[in-house]
């Protein structure tokens, strides 16, 4: 039988500590239904004895119907002055009405003397009146065992001796916490053991990351016996962040043989890590294990030649695990593997023996040597694959665009005008729009000219646009590279630009944009057609 570990999610209130992160209400609401169609067991809401916005979720949480995830509040021993049941903290935590309270309580004895300013013995009658006192009004009472690694690093006897008076106090759960995250994975095993011949309800481990240790060290606890692991999506938190849950998850299922979500669940992952991302305004990291863009992404030929005959050989899971899926990037290391993977992605009819192989493959590194970078623009690469193949026609002509940048006494910003004229079958349309910068009136000069011809552009959004300065010791003459993101209602793609004319690298990857937007639309169109 599979060992089974219970997850607890502290996103809501750990992460929301990170730098840069501010849920609403509605944003936290959101992230624990997603939270709970994941699978996680416990799912920390919040301080409600810190701020009105906590307060708020734990009255709106219950009318949000949870499949299995138990709603937790946080909060903290009472304070030394006031007694259990004059204690603002914990009527607040008991107001929350919710059936699990987690409460922290110092195990190192300079926090006790240095930061409460009070006697050891005193510490441990505030962890013990806290716990009994919640255990009346909740069915489960959790105990986060603070800094409990340093304080026993420091003073063995007084860190063991905290949690044993929160296991004699009624606590379900003790939870042992590298709240500076400085340990050491092979640090991690002995100290367990040590507190296991002590305690004898379930232990937990609460890890933050600033030594980059703390899914090693949460794994470590997990193959010590503890089954209760506390964490955050994507790993966000104070400071370097909290132990990460995208990697914790999939490593007890996959690596070490346990249980904490189904198999259908662990298959969300990659959508859900993506999704609490967006609500958090954060930008999801490429290179993260499991759920990161690149995480099954293959660049050089060899590797790429192996992945298509067998996949293990450069992958350590099959991606669809986790919800991710295989890439295979096309850059100067490409070799003839990369090209036939991506045409056979594309649908496009090439095999080693397509004469057109050499062309394409030649041009794609004269490109790169140019400063072109297809791996992070495919929309472009695809586009480039079917003109050397004749499978690619123009949408339009351009006749001619004139940006005009004006700066007036008295505009905070400069004024950015776009006029263009193209042509379209014939056709020839002139539009003139006003814009955030020459790049977006030109964008929406451009979009303007041709939606009456190609309605479908509509849908069509700009969504990240960037610079690179490719030779930067040639000051303002220097070539620059410009990576364009666009979207419509159904996928998202990239596109490139490159020249020492940032107006021109900019023309160029919007070009692309548009003609690979109505390249896949008319494909579309096509094959429903032949249907």
């Amino acid at each position: 039988m599979k060992k089974f570990v219970h997850i607890y999610d502290t996103t809501l209130r750990d992460g929301t500590q990170a730098e840069g992160v501010s849920l609403l209400v509605e944003d936290k609401l959101r992230i624990a239904q997603k939270l709970d169609e994941l699978g996680v067991h416990y799912i920390e809401g919040g301080w409600p004895g810190s701020n009105p916005k906590d307060i708020l979720f734990f009255k709106q949480i219950k009318k949000v119907p949870l499949r299995q995830a138990k709603i937790a509040a946080f909060g903290s021993t009472h304070n030394p002055k006031k007694s259990v049941e004059k204690d603002a903290n914990l009527a607040a935590l008991i107001k929350a009405e919710v059936k699990v309270i987690t409460i922290f309580g110092k195990s190192w004895d300079l926090h006790v003397t240095d930061a409460l300013n009070i006697s050891l013995e005193h510490n441990l009658e505030l962890v013990h009146n806290s716990i009994r006192y919640l255990k009346k009004y909740s069915d489960e009472i959790i105990y986060d065992a603070e800094h409990f690694f340093d304080g026993y690093k420091k003073n063995q006897e007084y860190a063991l001796k905290t949690i044993r008076v929160a296991q004699d106090a009624g606590a379900d759960c003790i939870v042992l916490c590298d709240t500076n995250g400085g340990m050491l994975p092979f640090e991690i095993p002995p100290i367990i053991k040590k507190v296991q011949k002590l305690i004898t309800i379930p232990l937990g481990i609460h890890a933050h990351n600033d030594s980059e240790c703390a899914v090693a060290n949460s794994l470590m606890a997990v193959r010590m016996g503890v089954n209760h692991v506390q964490g955050t999506m994507n790993g966000i938190g104070e400071r370097c962040g909290n132990a990460n849950l995208c990697s914790i998850i999939p490593n007890i299922q996959l690596k070490l043989g346990g249980q904490c979500i189904s198999d259908e669940q662990l298959k969300g992952l990659f959508k859900a890590s993506r999704f609490i991302n967006e609500i958090a305004n954060l930008k999801s990291w490429g290179h993260q294990p499991y759920v990161g863009d690149s995480a099954f992404a293959h660049k050089g030929g060899i590797h790429v030649s192996a992945i298509r005959k067998n996949s293990l050989t450069y992958e350590h899971i099959s991606p669809a695990l986790v919800g991710n899926s295989q890439r295979v990037l096309v850059s100067e290391l490409s070799g003839r593997s990369n090209l036939l993977y991506k045409a056979m992605e594309y649908n496009v009819d090439l095999n080693k023996e397509t004469p057109e192989i050499i062309d394409m493959l030649k041009q794609l590194k004269e490109m790169e040597n140019l400063g072109f970078q297809f791996e992070a623009a495919e929309g472009s690469f695809e586009l480039l694959m079917k003109k050397v193949l004749g499978k690619h026609r123009s949408f339009f002509d351009l006749v001619g665009f004139r940006l005009i940048i004006e700066k007036r006494e008295g505009d905070k910003v400069p004024i950015s005008e776009a006029t263009i004229r193209v042509k379209v079958n014939g056709n020839l349309k002139y539009t003139a729009a006003m814009g955030d910068g020459p790049i977006n009136a030109l964008d929406k000069a451009f979009r303007e000219a041709l939606i009456s011809f190609y309605p479908n552009l509509k849908e069509v959004k700009l969504i990240d646009y960037k610079v690179r300065i490719l030779n930067d010791k040639q000051g303002t003459a220097a070539k620059t590279r410009v990576l364009i993101e666009s979207a419509d209602k159904d996928s998202k793609w990239g596109t490139v630009g490159v020249s020492e004319n940032i107006i021109e690298a900019s023309w160029q990857a919007l070009v692309d944009s548009i003609e690979y937007k109505l390249l896949k639309d008319e494909e579309r169109d096509s094959k429903e057609e032949s249907d």
